[in-house]
């Protein structure tokens, strides 16, 4: 697994490995940036990367490498804290980082 030092390093680098399509979180699943809806039996995290803002809180990250159960790959990226707005347990579960990443 690669080391990034900031989120846009990881971006680029995840890009250049074959994760370009760009997902988001919705409660109890992830929709593609081209509108599929996935939920998490749908896809895994083949690894994560965390990243901590040096000026302000608001500034942490994590970006997930999701790999969907069709082949499809793309980066979820998600702030600290997300699981307070309502994302289901499911989902939360799903993104739990475990040690599929560093």
């Amino acid at each position: 697994m690669e080391y990034y030092g900031d989120l846009v390093a990881a971006i680029k680098g995840l890009r250049q490995r074959g994760y370009t399509v760009d997902f988001n979180l919705d409660k109890d699943r992830i929709i593609s940036s081209d509108s599929k809806h996935l939920h998490p039996h749908e896809f895994n995290v083949d690894e994560y990367h965390r990243f901590e803002g040096m000026s302000s809180t608001d500034d942490n990250s994590i970006i997930y490498a999701i790999t969907t159960d069709t082949g499809a790959r793309g980066i979820l990226i998600t702030p600290y804290g997300v699981y307070e707005d309502g994302t289901s347990d499911i989902i939360i579960k799903k993104l739990t980082i475990r040690n599929h990443g560093n």
